[in-house]
């Protein structure tokens, strides 16, 4: 069987082809067409809400798709923009919701929305990029959490960034073993934990953010019973051997 890090590499070992390949499938390309031809003759929200395909197509590529159904909910987010801090979008904490009505400014931009590239083609290249995620995760759930952490963790600006999005925290949890019971406590406990084994800058270096997949990948095929890797022996947590490190998390927050 092969291991998640050998399929993540070799999706990501040339990234644009990749996305080419995928960008090509006729079910993205059809999709595709449509919302290129389409989102120009959308002037206001009202439409954008009122084209279901077009709509949808926008929010599976910030990841939203499973709220495509909550117009009214969308229509705070677009409505209200994201200018005053205390906008719908920006009271959500969500960077998802914040980069959609970024992308579909109506508030600020009007009419002209839709004539700038961050709501055509940045729109088609994060939708394609889902889909990729979306496709490797049917077949192999790891493989979809590595490329998403791999696009996701570098903008992470916090530790309380890392614990507050379910996908990156399942990686943390993988990789440094932290015990489920560990969501019970304190959440400055919890960040701490998090900063005593991670350094955030680390996030943003290629090389450091490839082995921590690479950790992760190799613990998330033992954990799935997949022949274990060589490689996982080489990964410690912090120092402590993994099961080491589970018990003494567990000590200290009760679990």
């Amino acid at each position: 069987m092969t291991t998640t890090f050998a399929t993540f590499q070799s999706l990501t070992r040339n990234m644009t082809r990749t996305l080419s390949l995928k960008a090509a499938e006729p079910s993205v390309a059809l999709e595709t067409k449509h919302f290129l031809a389409t989102i120009p003759k959308i002037k206001t929200v009202d439409a954008f809400l009122k084209n279901t395909r077009v709509f949808t197509y926008a929010m599976n590529a910030f990841g939203l798709g499973d709220m495509a159904y909550a117009k009214g909910y969308m229509r705070k987010v677009l409505t209200e923009g994201i200018v005053d801090p205390k906008s719908f979008a920006n009271r959500l904490n969500d960077e998802r919701f914040t980069a959609f009505a970024k992308a579909f400014d109506f508030d600020n931009y009007g009419p002209l929305t839709t004539t700038r590239p961050a709501a055509r083609q940045d729109v088609v290249d994060a939708y394609v990029r889902q889909k990729l995620e979306v496709d490797a995760g049917a077949e192999n759930e790891g493989v979809r959490l590595a490329l998403y952490f791999q696009r996701e963790a570098p903008k992470v600006k916090s530790a309380y960034g890392l614990l507050a999005d379910p996908a990156l925290w399942k990686v943390l949890k993988t990789v440094y073993g932290f015990p489920t019971a560990m969501a019970s406590a304190d959440i400055e406990k919890q960040a701490s934990a998090v900063t005593q084994r991670l350094k955030l800058a680390d996030l943003q270096d290629p090389t450091k953010l490839d082995r921590l997949i690479r950790r992760f990948t190799a613990r998330w095929d033992a954990d799935q019973g997949v022949a274990a890797s060589p490689t996982l022996a080489l990964f410690p947590a912090n120092g402590v051997g993994m099961r080491t490190g589970m018990a003494l998390l567990n000590l200290k927050y009760g679990g």
